[in-house]
């Protein structure tokens, strides 16, 4: 377990989101975090599943070199629950693969309030005392980690590609004989191979948060990630990995199947395209841990709590919201009045 002191009080710093430096909650005290000497790497997923795996994990034990407080838990980094003390986790001696690249936060706790309360005034159909709720009552910075992939794929496919044609159709129509055009599709046999190269193909690393609303707050900008460096999480909570790297390639590949659909949709050709199978192989397969900023939260309303994620880069908010009844009713009888209104002026033009 490492700490992160301040040189001017000796109190714990934090990572200031937005910038490059330690800076002391207390006295305000900055240290310049020293440009990081390598490059982010990226790993052998088959080198990997050679070697051994530990299956069950200790939780991490905390010594706070502050109040002397032991406690355990399976994050990174933490703070003290008792004097406040900055905690971080030696990852080096974890049995879990250690993160290898870090996406520092941009979004200060200023930022993610902006950020909350413009979605929360965003909200259709919410209760007007919700646009009072200025910011989450347990806001809290969080490093989720996620894996990535890197994978080169050929993909052999069997579909059917559809060419439409136009044909002339007599019909009756009010005892008269009328011709139209009609749409008609001519299928085809179809068969090939598509092959594609996917970079850093991102997976949630945990099930402590939703994944569904995880993956709403992409994009994120990787190519700013840096390598991983205990100060960037330092002040702030940092969460472990429980999903394992091979439960996260199978998530990946599903993502992947989707991009390889359109490329055989592509090179089917035609007006449409029907893809019956597809038998892809994977090769050079690559991998890496990354932890992303997420501000976490919950808000308390009417007695209930929702949760909201926001992404600490860019502000986009994800989350619970609740429902007025009464606004959703009132849009139910305004839009009945005016389909209504739109009938009564077309029987009234037409008597």
């Amino acid at each position: 377990m490492t700490t992160r002191p301040c040189a001017g009080c000796g109190a714990g710093v934090a990572f200031a989101p937005g910038t490059s430096v330690l800076r002391c909650p207390y006295c305000g005290l900055e240290q310049q975090i020293a440009p990081a000497a390598g490059h982010v790497r990226e790993f052998s997923y088959d080198a990997f599943l050679a070697k051994p795996r530990v299956r069950t994990l200790a939780p991490h034990r905390f010594a706070c070199p502050g109040c002397a407080a032991r406690t355990e838990s399976d994050a990174i980094s933490k703070i003290c629950q008792f004097c406040g003390t900055v905690l971080i986790a030696d990852t080096a001696a974890d049995a879990q693969i250690a993160p290898e690249a870090v996406l520092p936060f941009a979004l200060d706790r200023n930022g993610a309030r902006t950020a909350l309360r413009a979605w929360v005034k965003s909200r259709w159909f919410a209760p007007n005392r919700l646009k009072k709720v200025s910011e989450a009552e347990s806001m809290k910075s969080t490093y989720l980690p996620h894996w990535t992939f890197d994978a080169g794929t050929v993909s052999d496919y069997v579909g059917r590609r559809g060419v439409h044609y136009w044909v002339t159709e007599s019909y009756t129509s009010n005892g008269r004989r009328r011709t139209r055009r009609v749409r008609k599709t001519r299928w085809h046999p179809a068969a090939g191979r598509v092959t594609r190269h996917f970079d850093d193909v991102l997976v949630a690393a945990t099930a402590q948060v939703p994944r569904e609303r995880l993956d709403k707050l992409k994009p994120w900008p990787l190519e700013r990630a840096v390598p991983f460096h205990p100060s960037y999480v330092a002040g702030h909570h940092s969460l472990r990995y429980d999903t394992e790297p091979q439960t996260g390639l199978e998530h990946a590949k599903v993502v992947m199947a989707g991009v390889i659909q359109g490329d055989c949709r592509r090179d089917i050709g035609g007006d449409v395209q029907r893809v019956h199978s597809v038998n892809t192989s994977y090769s050079d397969v690559m991998f890496k841990l990354v932890l992303l900023p997420v501000w976490t939260g919950n808000y308390l309303f009417a007695g209930k709590t929702y949760q909201v994620l926001i992404n600490g880069m860019n502000g986009e908010v994800q989350g619970d919201r609740p429902y007025s009844i009464i606004k959703i009713v009132l849009a139910v009888l305004a839009a009945l009045i005016l389909v209504a209104g739109v009938v009564w002026l077309y029987q009234v033009n037409r008597a």
